[in-house]
């Protein structure tokens, strides 16, 4: 049901309706649009065209992504924080904190981390304290040669 949908229901009818239509236009909806499944994830700049639409395709010799040839650095496309665990292995978490449901996560010294409360995260995106009990989002990733490749 859309806002106008709903004031009809409320029974407003006329310059009444029109009048609380304008002004509840200018109010901005409930819904924490980060987290809406059904619109499109948002884009960062320098991306790759993905193979398909289910992954992201990151050059690492791209001065984009080139932070991720070094250990413990990570890189952050299309809301989704990569970064470099090991010499052979990468991670790859959602930006948004399950705390609630902000974009601020980032990786630092071995885990993902989320400065707005404190909220604490292992690489496999298991909660480490109780801000961060409900875990984040992770995605599956595969490295070969210089091109690492992150399933959505």
């Amino acid at each position: 049901m859309n806002r106008m949908e709903f004031l009809k229901s409320l029974g407003l009818k006329g310059a009444s309706l029109f009048a609380v239509y304008c002004a509840a236009s200018g109010l901005s909806s409930c819904v924490n649009e980060s987290m809406d499944p059904t619109l499109p994830p948002p884009t960062s700049g320098g991306t790759n065209p993905p193979a398909n639409t289910n992954e992201i395709v990151l050059d690492l010799t791209s001065p984009t992504y080139s932070k991720l040839n070094t250990v413990g650095n990570y890189v952050i496309v299309n809301s989704i924080v990569v970064a470099r665990v090991s010499t052979s292995a990468f991670a790859a978490v959602t930006q948004v904190c399950s705390h609630e449901g902000k974009k601020k996560v980032y990786y630092r010294t071995n885990e993902f981390y989320c400065p707005e409360h404190g909220a604490r995260f292992d690489t496999a995106g298991k909660g480490l304290n109780s801000t961060g009990s409900k875990g984040l989002k992770t995605y599956r990733t595969q490295f070969s040669g210089t091109t690492l490749t992150v399933f959505l």
